[in-house]
């Protein structure tokens, strides 16, 4: 084997010197540079993306912001709407109400005033029916005709005792 005979030991030498320098030189020149240009541009691309996603978690904070503002004022907005409609609502029922109770006093006031009239009449015809049974019974009892006027008075009289 030739690697193993001294006497070429000193051209191996050389050459393994040169094909190290050589291929060191590819390295340093042309491959390390594509790496740390692919691991510079991960790198940025990362960064990129760091920035953003930094600026879209900003962003989502904001709307989250102007939501729950958003949301307070239309709970307010509810709140007022539900408010006024609830004052409406009860002095609508108020109005209501308030006519109810005229229409039942006037009601009350007609009724009232109808009974009156109706126990006027009730009593003015029960009179008239007390002294036409007073005569008949005491013309039965009696044989003859009772005084008429007295008849009335004394009709008069226990009316005014029993309604009174």
């Amino acid at each position: 084997m030739p690697q193993l005979d001294f006497s070429t030991y000193a051209p191996q030498l050389f050459w393994l010197a040169v094909s190290f320098l050589v291929l060191y030189l590819l390295m340093q020149i042309v491959a390390l540079p594509r790496v740390n240009a692919a691991i510079e541009a991960r790198r940025n691309r990362l960064d990129d993306d760091l920035a953003q996603a930094t600026k879209l978690k900003t962003d989502a904070e904001a709307a989250l912001a102007a939501y729950q503002n958003a949301l307070a004022e239309a709970r307010a907005q509810a709140q007022t709407t539900i408010r006024e409609t609830a004052q409406r609502l009860a002095a609508e029922a108020a109005e209501r109400q308030r006519r109810l109770a005229e229409e039942l006093a006037r009601q009350t006031e007609t009724a009232g005033r109808e009974i009156a009239a109706a126990k006027t009449r009730v009593l003015a015809e029960i009179r008239g029916v007390a002294v036409e049974v007073a005569n008949s019974v005491t013309e039965k009892l009696t044989g003859s005709t009772a005084d008429v006027t007295g008849v009335a008075a004394a009709v008069d009289d226990a009316m005014a005792e029993r309604v009174g």
